[in-house]
């Protein structure tokens, strides 16, 4: 069996009024009886939708809960709690503090939010911009997708510029749907340099040849050049 997924907070309160008020939106009561029939539904207790301990309501309150759900379309949707005006939205998030953050993040992707504010405190010290709350710079992170970033196990040249080319790129499991419809080649530099016969010392590179789908590495050849001649030579050893 599948499991049942876990409402949001705002869906598990409206299931719960609209719970309450239903019967009288099913038999609606006799003109003047309404308010006799919610003082029956006040002295009762309900389960608190996320505490689970028991709660009751006023008489008003779920007078305001019938008429709102009567009038609306969807009437379980109209008992949800209306989100704030300004949700998504950083109103004490300055241009200033926003550019100096976005920097230093893309500067040090691996700090946590503790330095990410700590220093954000620091570069703005000196000027009159106003810096926002510690909860508010980490829901501004998580909002725009600024996550802390492990470091590569290898913090070279070439492992950063990898990491920050995955971070624009569309990532995805195959690109075909057949075995040999599409390969995928390149040249990576050995992390060691290699003696010559010639008594010349040169970085040998790695030519590989993987298949899209299958991942098989089809060819892996090593080569003292990155030429075309080095790689046709690879793939008609593919071939």
């Amino acid at each position: 069996m599948n499991a049942i997924p876990d409402p949001l907070k705002r869906d598990r309160w409206a299931r719960l009024r609209f719970s309450i008020i239903g019967s009288l939106l099913a038999a609606p009561p006799a003109p003047g009886e309404l308010n006799s029939a919610l003082q029956l539904l006040a002295a009762k207790t309900w389960h608190h939708p996320v505490s689970g301990l028991d709660i009751a309501f006023g008489v008003s309150t779920m007078e305001r809960w019938f008429y709102a759900a009567r009038r609306a379309n969807d009437p379980v949707a109209a008992l949800k709690d209306r989100l704030r005006g300004d949700v998504s939205c950083f109103p004490s998030m300055t241009p200033e503090v926003i550019d100096t953050l976005t920097i230093q993040y893309r500067e040090h992707p691996g700090w946590t939010v503790q330095l990410h504010f700590d220093n954000l405190r620091s570069a703005l010290k000196d000027s009159d911009t106003a810096i926002a709350s510690y909860p508010t710079i980490r829901r501004y992170l998580k909002a725009q997708g600024m996550f802390r970033q492990a470091q590569p196990k290898r913090a070279t040249a070439g492992a950063l510029a990898a990491r920050d080319r995955l971070e624009r790129l569309e990532v995805r499991s195959f690109e075909v749907d057949h075995v040999c419809a599409l390969w995928h080649l390149d040249f990576h530099h050995g992390s060691r340099k290699v003696l010559t016969r010639q008594g010349d010392w040169v970085t040998p590179m790695l030519m590989g040849v993987i298949d899209d789908r299958s991942r098989l590495a089809c060819h892996l050849q090593w080569y003292l050049d990155e030429t075309a001649e080095s790689l046709i030579h690879s793939l008609c050893q593919v071939s």
